[in-house]
């Protein structure tokens, strides 16, 4: 990034992500699937503020549940920072604050924004100017979403997600975003995937190791025609979060019944991303989702990736 060490804090965003499109293939034999998905930004974000210190420490805002983000070495944006200091040889420490919008465990990677906002805010604030390439290649040790929320806007993942190529995206595009309180593992519906396809393995023929986003997907980015997105939007692990939560067709049903273009689960879930024709249809979705109790948040993409918002 090029930036001179801050002195005192950092304040980092970073964006959540909606999978327009996502496609999972084989299992390679490092245990990753096979990936072809695109990842569009959406503004919903999550908010870091690094400061200086000694050791390594985090703590976390904006949550229901104070227990559902760990705070040690499983939390991304830790494992992010203490990656930073080995590959940089920076010998102090950080204390990082999290402040969370993006939903936990709700396929929009909010973990992952975490991670991408500790990187480069530690840059900063320690002064290692790190080119672009090389935070994006210690973005790609930590998940297939790091990444991405670093570069934001929209753009085509293929290998595990991580090989990133930037999609032509006209115009807005807004979004009716359902939560639920309670979270689904990523881990959990990739295996819950894996055994519906091996249960079913005569009906299909085994998944490819390699895969690429349909050219209407991109078509429609590009036209920025929410009409021709809707028709094409698909992903692979929607079958798999509907086993684990039945609950969540029914959201999908009364988003529709309400007025949707188009509705599926964001990534692994289980939140679900409803695709509206204007911002006005979009309000009113959200109105009606919520009178029918549901939790519903009107966003819109593509946007920025992390930026720095102030030192």
């Amino acid at each position: 990034m090029g930036l001179a060490a801050f002195p005192g804090t950092v304040h980092v965003r970073a964006p959540g992500k909606i999978n327009v499109y996502l496609g999972v293939g084989g299992r390679h034999d490092d245990g990753y699937h096979a990936l072809a998905t695109v990842f569009q930004a959406v503004s919903l974000y999550e908010d870091v503020i690094a400061s200086v210190d000694d050791g390594f420490s985090l703590t976390v805002t904006g949550l229901d549940d104070p227990d559902s983000v760990p705070l040690d070495d499983r939390n991304l944006a830790m494992r992010a920072a203490k990656m930073l200091a080995s590959a940089t040889g920076h010998a102090g420490g950080v204390h990082l604050e999290l402040r969370k919008s993006v939903p936990v465990a709700g396929g929009m990677g909010g973990g992952s924004a975490d991670a991408a906002a500790a990187l480069v805010a530690c840059d900063a604030l320690w002064g290692t100017e790190l080119s672009s390439q090389e935070l994006h290649e210690l973005a790609a040790r930590l998940g297939a979403d790091v990444p991405f929320a670093l570069h934001g806007g929209t753009a085509v993942g293929t290998g595990r997600g991580d090989q990133l190529n930037p999609a032509l995206a006209r115009g807005r595009f807004d979004w009716v975003l359902v939560t639920c309180e309670r979270g689904l593992s990523t881990p959990a519906v990739y295996a819950r995937l894996d055994d519906h396809r091996a249960r079913n393995a005569a009906l299909a023929d085994d998944p490819p190791l390699s895969l690429d986003v349909p050219v209407p997907v991109l078509q429609a980015l590009r036209a920025g025609d929410p009409h021709s997105l809707a028709a094409s939007m698909y992903n692979d692990l929607e079958v798999a979060a509907l086993l684990e939560r039945p609950d969540l067709d029914q959201i999908i049903g009364d988003g529709l019944s309400a007025g949707a273009l188009s509705g599926i689960v964001s990534g692994s879930g289980p939140t679900v991303a409803f695709l509206c024709e204007s911002p006005e249809a979009a309000q009113y979705l959200r109105a009606q989702l919520e009178s029918s109790g549901r939790t519903a948040l009107h966003v819109h993409g593509p946007v920025a990736g992390t930026r720095i918002i102030s030192a």
